[in-house]
């Protein structure tokens, strides 16, 4: 608007001249849009020719509609690891995941260079139970390669009725194929787990955001509450690690329970539709207790939404190691009886303007923890969002460098987990950090880039 307006008044003052300045221009604009979509048609006639021949000349008949599916998705596939197209069954079953209760292995996977990679496994499932780990690459089910299917076709052959058995073969860095088999069960997403740590410090872990998570957390701190006396609570830890994320408002809403005022995270994209800002509106369900917030390789897109909307205003410290690293969001545009498309349409950022994507979240406070010896061959590096094959990168003119993320590695028995141990010694004062209670005065102030928050935020990629 401002250029536009610019341009009329140098018209106004300048005459004839300008007249000349402002056409010229267009009609050349008109001829490069022309010629734009006369490329554009040239080349959707080249797919249809193609798409002609294939039909009539392969060795065997194939299925026109199978042979459109997979030309949507290798379009969409060389967009981004996140954007894909779901048919009608796909469509039901992810809006049955995202209620938090479905049926299969109960693992968080992307596609990487034609395989299937592990995100993360959800708690409690038959796939966290076989030994399934973050980072495990998946090459064969009951058998068959899966080079060449893609990520849904994959995660179907996944899904199955609940009693029934599945073989996949996994690979770990330094370490042979191994197969592994799991017996596929009716998945229901405990997306809040909670205790009382010694008698003085409540425990919460979000393991993902589902459309439970917000009343699941508020009942956990109300649980906490009211077994604790206020003056001898201490604090909360909110554990976030390898949570995959899942949906976009359940993060703002889970943030907008610990925070009073202030913005919580934007979205920016290529139209002025995805450019959006969520605030908080007040009420801290903690009475303004200190928090500590751990995250590593594992977290991502909605527990970094979370963790770095705490980070920027001084409301919580973060501990552990970089998260994952995924700042994009998708939203699932459907398409009538033939399933939805998801389509990445934004990008999100931190209060203080930080874009996530291909980055993640630096902890305040940064504590490895110790891999034991029997399990570093087994545990593959873990690149992240910006190992991903094709990812979405980050907005170079911010400045902001993409980096790997971190270990994923969390003990299975609580007393050796050193990420908790640090977070408890700090709330009860036996152990100090410069980082720690962050100072609210020092809370960065949000970027003046997007308007007011809009009534329904879009959904993220959620667990399978």
């Amino acid at each position: 608007m401002m250029r536009r307006a610019s341009i009329l008044l140098a018209g106004a003052a300048m005459g004839a001249l300008a007249t000349v300045a402002v056409t010229q221009p267009r009609a050349i604009l008109g001829m490069t849009a022309n010629a734009a979509a006369s490329d554009t048609y040239r080349h959707i006639n080249l797919f249809g020719d193609i798409f002609e021949r294939v039909r009539t000349d392969y060795v065997e008949k194939p299925d026109d509609a199978k042979l459109i599916e997979s030309a949507i998705n290798g379009m969409l596939t060389g967009l981004d690891p996140h954007s894909s197209f779901m048919d009608a069954r796909n469509f039901r079953d992810m809006q049955v995941q995202t209620r938090g209760e479905f049926g299969g292995l109960g693992i968080e996977v992307t596609q990487e260079e034609g395989l299937i990679k592990v995100v993360s496994p959800i708690d409690d499932t038959p796939a966290s139970k076989a030994g399934i780990l973050a980072n495990d690459i998946i090459t064969h089910i009951d058998a068959e390669p899966i080079q060449g299917l893609t990520l849904q076709q994959a995660v179907e052959k996944m899904r199955g009725p609940v009693g029934s058995k599945i073989t996949i073969r996994v690979t770990r860095s330094g370490a042979a194929p191994r197969d592994i088999e799991i017996t596929r069960d009716r998945i229901v997403i405990r997306a809040v787990r909670h205790q009382i740590l010694g008698d003085d410090v409540g425990y919460v872990r979000i393991t993902q955001f589902n459309e439970q998570t917000t009343e699941n957390l508020r009942k956990a701190i109300e649980d906490i509450k009211s077994k604790v006396p206020a003056d001898k609570l201490r604090g909360y830890v909110l554990d976030m690690r390898n949570n995959p994320g899942g949906l976009l408002d359940q993060s703002v809403s889970v943030s907008d329970a610990f925070l009073e005022r202030g913005e919580i995270v934007s979205t920016r994209g290529r139209n002025a539709e995805e450019t959006q800002r969520w605030n908080a509106r007040g009420g801290d369900l903690t009475g303004g207790k200190p928090i500590i917030v751990l995250i590593n390789g594992g977290s991502a897109s909605a527990s970094e939404i979370v963790a770095g909307a705490l980070q920027d205003h001084k409301r919580a410290a973060v501990l552990g190691t970089r998260s994952f690293g995924k700042g994009s969001v998708q939203t699932i545009i459907p398409l009538g009886s033939q399933g939805a498309l998801r389509l990445t349409t934004a990008r999100y950022y931190t209060p203080s303007g930080r874009s996530i994507q291909a980055r993640g979240i630096d902890p305040d406070i940064v504590l490895e923890q110790p891999v034991p010896e029997a399990m570093r061959a087994r545990l593959q590096e873990n690149r992240g969002e910006a190992g991903l094959r094709g990812h979405l990168r980050n907005n170079a003119a911010e400045g902001q460098e993409e980096r790997s993320a971190s270990s994923v590695y969390v003990p299975p028995e609580q007393k050796d987990d050193v990420q908790i141990g640090r977070a408890l010694e700090l709330l009860r004062g036996t152990a100090t950090d410069p980082a720690f209670p962050p100072s609210q005065r020092a809370a960065a102030a949000p970027a003046p880039a997007a308007p007011a928050a809009p009534a329904t935020p879009a959904p993220a990629t959620p667990s399978r």
